[in-house]
């Protein structure tokens, strides 16, 4: 009996040491992620700003201006709210004439699209383990926060659907 429960005891230590280590792995993942997915934002807005800047005459005062603000809450957005800042954002650049457009741009779109994605899915399989019964019941991982979904309006159907290939 007690060789029974030894036993029990050693298996549920291996399976909580190899649920932390998937959890640090996931965690590594999602921070990773972040990281490219900000890198694209930041890219993103940068070459918005530049077309704001170099097509202000074609585009309008108005229209200029508002891609420049745009641009500029992406990179500082107040508040907190980046998705709102990026929805906006990226409104703005899909709305602009496809000859003002830099192909640039379109390529920093669909690479937004695709790190977006890329991070999602790695906070979507972060959620579901931390939310198992087992890593729940033991709390591991329970100090760090449990990361949130990034949810903008970039085409991403379309991402998934054609690719920078199709396009044409």
């Amino acid at each position: 009996m007690l060789l029974a429960l030894a036993v029990l005891v050693v298996l549920l230590l291996a399976w909580a040491a190899f649920t932390l280590t998937r959890l640090r792995r996931l965690a590594g993942r999602v921070d990773r992620a972040w990281v490219t997915l900000e890198g694209t934002l930041a890219r993103r807005a940068e070459l918005a700003d530049a077309v704001a800047r170099e097509h202000a005459d074609e585009l309008g005062p108005l229209r200029a201006d508002a891609l420049r603000s745009a641009a500029a809450a992406a990179r500082r957005p107040s508040g907190g709210d980046r998705e709102v800042a990026e929805n906006a954002l990226g409104r703005l650049v899909r709305e602009l004439p496809e000859p003002l457009r830099a192909p640039e741009l379109d390529d920093a779109g669909w690479r937004v699209g695709l790190a977006r994605r890329f991070y999602n899915d790695a906070v979507r399989d972060t959620r579901a383990l931390r939310r198992r019964p087992g890593p729940r019941t033991l709390r591991l991982h329970a100090r760090r926060p449990m990361p949130r979904f990034f949810d903008i309006d970039d085409g991403l159907d379309a991402v998934v659907g054609t690719g920078p290939a199709g396009r044409g």
